[in-house]
């Protein structure tokens, strides 16, 4: 939306980062089966710009299941008005913590099933 935008007119980039960390926040949560908190972002590139009007989509992969952390990989992907083809826009590594009720860290129950991405 144009509220979204930097003095370039283009997307802010702090937006576009919390979209990807809700997505991601979504997918660490299905994986620990519990909520989680966002406790790291690094590698982040920002590639090219979004653009007001383009449909943006998040995918994430699991990169490391550790004790009580979930690292993703995500990455923003974009379709610009009138194109065909997709465009990978940004991506990053995103770390999070399952939490228990008090939001203390807790172990991630690991059951052996193949996670979805």
């Amino acid at each position: 939306m144009p509220a979204d935008t930097n003095a370039n007119g283009d997307i802010f980039g702090g937006w576009l980062l919390s979209q990807m960390d809700v997505g991601g926040g979504v997918f660490a949560s299905k994986v620990a089966k519990s909520r989680t908190v966002t406790v790291a972002i690094e590698a982040m590139n920002f590639r090219k710009p979004v653009y007001v009007g383009d449909l943006v989509s998040v995918h994430a992969t699991l990169v490391r299941l550790g004790r009580t952390s979930i690292t993703v990989h995500l990455e923003a992907w974009v379709l610009r008005r009138r194109a065909q083809q997709a465009i990978l826009v940004t991506d990053g590594n995103f770390t999070y913590v399952s939490i228990d009720d008090h939001g203390q860290p807790q172990p991630i129950q690991r059951d052996g099933a193949t996670i979805a991405t």
